[in-house]
């Protein structure tokens, strides 16, 4: 432990800390998402290993102060490897009492509370459902509570900029961030290089919010309030360079490296809908990276369009969430038809119908598997974290092209908008994606079949306009080989079987299922998506303690690994925690006549680790 001494000789303790996990929250319009975002830059930027939790309200516009339009952002960093945004909170900042109300319960007891002191008016605290006001009664009395009347400190930092009160009051968050900045030892450098670079056309905006993040740094350097304050050193990760992302931005780099990885174009076809509509936003920005995007009229002209980008020979992508993929089923099937590569991403959010859009759920699985007419097999894979979207992506387009199939991508809510520290990869390692489309014929080269297959069941990528290659398209079914309109009732069941072992045949191609721990024991926890870091995290604490458990997170959900089957049955207990009511364990029991336990939960958060860790104590007895 180290101090610090102020100009007024108050002793300041600097006291070391392995990891910490903040939480800011407050009103949809006070700028949490920001403070969360340039907190986790800053952690990352120290050399953290950092998860970060944006949580936003549902309601696009709900009235100020309810607890409807609460929005926070969790930011988990360490001086060592972590893989979720933290379970309890450490330092809460809430700036009324609405955020306060719907927040609290996940501050650990004797954890930092601090409070804008001006927001609790009898006004706001009866929108947040208080009938005292808790910094004046004995409610917070577990926490150690820092009260403080931001809002005020705040105008008086931006006096004389010829600001009017809601320009002034909109800097309440940069002063929220210099306080917690000071009291984890985080610079104010980097923000103070993203305001002059964001607010630059206003330089009356940029002088404000420099001088309210300084003054909350200030704040907390001088008050005698604050008696200590917390470090937490760099974390020990492999050797590279990183940067910040979040999922939703890992994907879109990991798709136009995909592109460029194949010498392909990248269209993208999208109809907005949260929360992938900034894989959109960011594919946007990148037309020099010959990134073509599409915003549809709705989710079916969206994949029509992709599909078409796909005909013609480029790569072809499209996005949504559940909603959207209800309406691109029959497209889906046509793509399937004519087995053509496509990337389909699902970010999947809380369901059914528009459901919770701003919140976190795995419930797609099943569509995706099985949500078309007829037999109408698809691959899936799914994202583990922000980061691993990068790879995902990567590795969908090798697939598609490979077999030459639709591919659907699952992320979720919490994978899209929550970020990690993401190593930068050499380019130079990063295999090509060999694609190849067959070339020009004249009368005395035999007649082009369409639907020839190779080896592994791939039919040949024909680009339009290429001379004596003209063959048919369409949903209704082709003869095997000239691709011809056949309607016979051999034929359809021929190639239906033959589409089928197509996408199975994918399972000899992909790595096996590796699985963290002995390989064979007491209990296997199976996990998919977002739940890897709460599950590897929490067998990581149990094996730490001589329990006899293991984790195999799976990325091939259709088909699954070759070795999966034989690896679940070297186990006693089999527990599949996810974020929906049983998807992934029905799959498990129908193909590996497992009896596989749930840990099931859809409440638009993620788990906690200890909640999977008391399921599989539970289940060891």
């Amino acid at each position: 432990m180290s101090t610090t001494t102020d100009e007024n000789a108050v002793v300041k303790e600097v006291q070391p800390l392995e990891e910490a996990t903040v939480r800011f929250c407050g009103d949809s319009g006070d700028g949490m998402q920001l403070a969360g975002t340039q907190f986790s830059n800053t952690s990352a930027l120290a050399g953290n290993d950092i998860a970060t939790f944006p949580d936003f309200p549902a309601e696009i516009r709900a009235p100020r102060g309810t607890l409807a339009g609460v929005s926070g952002f969790q930011i988990h960093f360490a001086s060592h490897d972590i893989y979720t945004p933290g379970e309890t909170v450490d330092a809460l900042v809430a700036m009324n009492p609405a955020a306060l109300k719907t927040n609290l319960a996940d501050l650990k007891s004797n954890g930092v509370l601090i409070l804008n002191s001006d927001a609790f008016d009898k006004k706001a605290l009866g929108q947040a459902g208080y009938e005292s006001n808790p910094i004046e009664d004995d409610s917070l009395s577990g926490y150690q509570v820092f009260s403080m009347p931001m809002t005020s400190m705040t105008r008086g930092a931006v006096d004389g900029l010829d600001l009017s009160v809601k320009e002034s009051d909109r800097c309440r968050n940069f002063f929220a961030m210099g306080l917690v900045f000071w009291l984890f030892g985080r610079s104010m450098d980097p923000t103070l290089r993203f305001i002059d670079a964001k607010f630059s056309k206003v330089p009356s905006i940029a002088e404000a919010n420099r001088r309210a993040l300084k003054a909350g740094y200030n704040f907390g350097e001088t008050t005698d309030a604050f008696r200590s304050s917390y470090t937490v050193e760099k974390a020990k990760l492999p050797a590279g360079t990183y940067r910040n992302m979040t999922g939703n931005q890992a994907l879109a780099w990991g798709l136009m490296t995909a592109a460029k990885l194949s010498g392909k174009k990248l269209f993208l076809g999208s109809y907005p809908i949260t929360p992938a509509s900034d894989i959109l936003h960011e594919l946007s920005k990148y037309k020099n990276f010959d990134v073509l995007t599409f915003q549809a009229e709705d989710e079916i002209a969206a994949i029509c369009s992709a599909i078409g980008a796909a005909y013609g020979g480029e790569m072809a992508l499209t996005t949504t969430s559940g909603p959207g993929m209800a309406l691109k089923g029959e497209a889906m099937g046509l793509a399937m038809m004519l087995e053509l590569p496509l990337v389909i991403v699902d970010v999947q959010r809380g369901g059914p119908s528009t459901g919770l859009p701003t919140k976190t759920e795995q419930a797609d699985l099943l569509q995706v598997m099985f949500g078309r007419n007829g037999e109408s097999p698809i691959p899936v894979i799914a994202a583990s974290s922000p980061a691993d979207c990068f790879d995902v992506a990567i590795e969908a387009w090798r697939l598609a092209t490979r077999f030459m199939t639709p591919i659907v991508v699952l992320t979720d809510g919490y994978i899209a908008n929550g970020s990690e520290p993401w190593r930068i990869p050499n380019v130079a390692d990063l295999p090509k994606i060999r694609v190849t489309h067959p070339g020009p014929r004249d009368e005395n080269d035999p007649p082009f079949l369409p639907y020839q297959r190779n080896e592994e069941l791939a039919r040949p990528w024909a680009v339009p306009g290429t001379p004596g290659l003209m063959h048919r398209v369409g949903g209704l079914e082709k003869q095997d080989g000239t691709g011809n309109v056949s309607y016979d009732p051999h034929n359809h069941h021929h190639m239906c079987v033959t589409r089928a072992q197509k996408v199975a045949n994918i399972a000899d191609v992909v790595p096996a299922q590796e699985v963290m721990g002995a390989e064979s024991g007491k209990v296997l926890v199976v996990s998919w998506g977002g739940t890897y870091g709460a599950c590897r995290t929490a067998v990581a604490r149990l094996q730490a303690q001589g329990k006899s458990v293991s984790h195999a997170h799976v990325r091939y959900m259709n088909p699954f690994p070759k070795n999966l089957g034989q690896l679940i049955s070297q186990f006693d207990k089999v527990l599949v925690p996810e974020l929906n009511l049983g998807q992934m364990r029905l799959l498990l029991r129908s193909k590996y006549l497992v009896d596989a336990v749930g840990l099931n939960k859809v409440q638009g958060k993620p788990f906690t680790t200890t909640e999977i860790a008391e399921k599989i104590e539970s289940l060891l007895g």
